[in-house]
This record gives structure tokens, sequence and C-alpha cells, in this order.
């Protein structure tokens, strides 16, 4: 049967990876509709909330997103959850192909000695309050004075940067008062960042770690006994640009010898996680860790040397794992929907017919926005393929998105718009510009976040506002 009507998508997750895959498939030369899903109100998903509000790329990657929705061609259909509001079968139902794009969104877990103690925290669900995510509790226990950040990734330095960084340094961000509150009161003094290898290993970009260096009144330090490197070092090093000067990074603040900032950020290396230890009370007490040394090849072996380091909370940055979707395969052990270069696999390992992945559920939380690009360029072009070989049809007649808005309207689902984004990303910047000049010569802000649900879907939806709490709480 030939297909006289253009053929409708819908992209699940308004991030980078969904963004990306639909304006791909958009310049793909099918003649396509695109409706892009977003259990948010808002769009942009891990860049809004999941990246430390200073972070120095983010506002670049903001705009880029930005502009591809900006076109109007995409259409954003947000605060709608595929499995409560609409079902796997209503999506086939009314597209001829799914694309899902849901992301990484929880922690993954680290299955060591007492990682369930009270003050043992994800880094994710720490990265969601200071993001004023709007699932998420508005308060977060700020009570240490020295904390271990495990992990060696951007999000370890992002976390870290933000428990040490003084608030009126933040304030200039998009950070709403509950954030700023909270972090007003942290008594902390030291925070103490964990990788199991050595410096020729680490995950962090060297813009990140550069910009770690420049808080004010926060020292890095570095140990010169974490120095060591090995063949397989040598080769890594050689090899990337990007590591020699993660390398020489970590050899400037190694170098500096004057310490005198009221907090530190400390970077161990070659520190393994064996066992978070409580006192009499069941608190966290300290991090007990072992010494590894490499072997050759840039790879590690323990020492049986260990290292009891006090701090009284633990924060774990060592990786992002996704949830499932009702409806969808998923694989519990790594964390990923089952497929083979995008196309979605069934329970026979067979793939399923218009379902596909993109982004972190398809391959993990590994890699940045160019990684993304990438990989939705793999998924659009399986799906142009299966298309032009007449594979892709929905199953009713009720096809795209008037139909879908229709079906969400009579289910009475509060759904948001580009439009609506426009109205709320105009109130968060005129809530900054109310703030004014921070103190001390720090500059404007730029904006303040509504954290409540129910106001950013008022916002959005243009209506009143008037007795509704911006920051609300979580479940509203």
């Amino acid at each position: 049967m030939t297909q006289t009507r253009p053929l409708s998508v819908a992209v699940i997750g308004a991030g980078p990876a969904g963004i990306y895959a639909s304006d791909i498939l958009s310049k793909s030369g099918l003649d396509v509709d695109i409706d892009l899903f977003e259990r948010l109100p808002a769009p942009y998903g891990l860049v809004r909330y999941g990246v430390a509000p200073d972070h120095p790329r983010i506002k670049q990657i903001i705009v880029a997103l930005y502009k591809i929705l900006q076109r109007g061609d995409i259409r954003l259909l947000g605060n709608v959850n595929v499995g409560t509001d609409i079902t796997v079968e209503d999506l086939h139902a009314h597209y001829d192909a799914v694309i899902f794009a849901t992301g990484s969104d929880k922690d993954a877990p680290l299955d060591i000695p007492g990682v369930d103690l009270p003050q043992c925290y994800g880094a994710a669900d720490f990265v969601s309050w200071y993001d004023a995510h709007p699932d998420y509790p508005r308060e977060w226990p700020l009570e240490a004075k020295e904390i271990a950040v495990l992990g060696v990734g951007n999000v370890a330095l992002d976390v870290a940067r933000v428990l040490a960084k003084h608030v009126e340094d933040l304030l200039v961000t998009e950070i709403p008062e509950n954030v700023a509150e909270g972090l007003r009161k942290s008594p902390v003094t030291d925070v103490h960042v964990f990788g199991r290898r050595g410096p020729a290993q680490v995950k962090f970009t060297p813009l990140e770690l550069r910009e770690l260096g420049h808080q004010p009144d926060v020292d890095v330090i570095v140990y010169e006994e974490d120095f060591d490197f090995d063949e397989g070092s040598e080769k890594a090093i050689a090899s990337s640009n990007q590591t020699k000067q993660v390398v020489k990074a970590l050899t400037n603040y190694a170098m500096q010898e004057e310490h005198t900032a009221s907090r530190r950020i400390h970077i161990h290396m070659f520190h393994s996680p064996v066992e978070i230890l409580a006192d009499e009370n069941g608190n966290v007490r300290a991090l007990k860790t072992e010494r590894t040394r490499l072997v050759g090849d840039g790879s590690v072996e323990g020492t049986g040397e260990f290292v009891e380091t006090p701090v009284q909370a633990v924060y774990r940055a060592i990786g992002y794992f996704s949830s499932p979707i009702e409806g969808i395969p998923f694989d519990q052990q790594r964390g990923v929907i089952p497929n083979e270069a995008g196309r979605v696999l069934g329970e026979n390992g067979q793939p399923l017919t218009g379902i596909y992945a993109t982004g972190w559920v398809k391959r993990g939380p590994v890699g940045l926005i160019g990684s993304t690009k990438s990989d939705a360029q793999e998924t659009i072009a399986n799906l142009v393929a299966d298309a032009q070989a007449g594979k892709l049809q929905a199953t009713t007649e009720a096809v795209g998105h008037e139909a879908m808005v229709k079906l969400l309207e009579e289910r009475g689902v509060a759904y948001t718009t580009w439009e609506g984004w426009e109205l709320l990303n105009a109130f968060e910047e005129e809530l900054g510009a109310q703030y004014g000049e921070v103190e001390g010569g720090r500059g404007p802000r730029e904006r303040i976040k509504v954290a409540s649900r129910k106001a950013m879907t008022a916002i959005s939806r243009g209506e009143d506002i008037s007795e509704i709490d911006l920051v609300g709480q979580p479940g509203e």
C-alpha cells in the first residue's frame, strides 16, 4: 500500500538525545511529522536537570537545542508521562514509529559495606535537588564538614564544586531560593574526590577540571604521591590530547604549594572504595579505601594498603542507570533498552517493528554530546531504511499530532507545548531580572528556576499562578 500522508513519528524524551534524533530525522529526506514527548513540563532533559547550573558549557548546549525546537517543525508535548498518561499501545495506535530517548535518570549501584548508611547519597539525586527538579525533595541534608565524592567524571566534579563553592558565587546562576538557603547553611570545609586509577585514566574533561580551580576561596589539592604512569598510561597520553591536558591540569594543581582558602577540594587517585564506616550511632564517620597500583596496561590492582579518610557524608558519582518503561523490553543488568543499532529487540531477539532507541537508554551512560549525535544518526538511518521498505504503519487510522492531542485532552492531561516553554522561559528570566545584581559585584541573575511542577505547568498554559508557590513540593 502506498502511503499518501507523511510518516508520523513520536520521540520520547526531550533531552539532547531526543532533540538531536528529531533534528536528524527532520532532515533525512523523508516526508515526516514529529511529536517530541517529555514527562516534565520543560524540555532539555539532563542539560536542565542533570548538570550543575555553573557548568561552563551548559549555555552553549541549551542555545543549540533551543534553535532546533524554535523552528516549529518538531512539536513538543510536555508534562506527558509514557506509562501513566499514555501507554506504548497508545503510541503504536497514533504513530508509525516511536523512538525512545529517555536517558538515564538514576544512580548506578555501588556494592560495598556501609553504602546504605543514612548519609550516603546518589549524585543523581543531589544534582536533581540543586537543579530544582520538580519531582525531588525541596530540602537536602547538608550537615557534614568533610565529604567524600566517589568517581572521577564530570558529574563528580559538578557535585564537588557545588558542595565546596560559596553560595554567593552560585547566586548568579538559576538556583531557586530553597537551594540557595540549603547551601548557605552548609558547614563544609573539605570535599574529597576519590578515583580507583591514575591521572591518565580519570574521566574529567580538561575545561571542567581547569574551571575547578577558579572558585573564589576554594583550593584544589592534588597529591604528588598519586602520580604514576605505566606503559598503558603513556600510550593514553600520547594518543589523546584530552588526556594530555587533564594530566597537565592535575600536575599544575599538585605543584601549588600555598593553600589558604577556607574550603578545599582534594582529588585522590589510586584509591578504591572498600567500605563506608559508621560511628556508634550508625552515622557515617569515614571512608575506607585500598591503595591501588598500575599493572602495565592502564588497569590497577589492590596493594593491601588501606586508608581511612574522616568524612561525615558520601556521594557516589559512579555513573547513571536508566529506568524501564512499561511495555518496552529492558535489560535490568545493563540498564538499557536491548537493541541492535537502535532497533529495539523483543524477547526472541528479533527487532520490534517501528520501535527504536537512542542516547543513553540505547548505549548506556557514556559519551558526551558528540556521541549522542552519532548515536542518533545510526538509529535514524535504520528508521529511514525501515520506512522506505514500507515496514512502518500505525495500528489505527487516527494518526499523528491532532489525534494525540485529542486523546490527551479526553484524559485530562495538562500537556505543555513549545509556546508554553517560551512563556516559562520568559517568566524565569523575569524572576532573575527582578532579583537584580548579586552582591559583591558578581553581576546580574540571568534567571531563577521555577521548581514547582504545578507552577511550571500553569505558567506554560497561560493560567493564573497568583495562589501557587513557585517552589512547591514534589508529587504535586
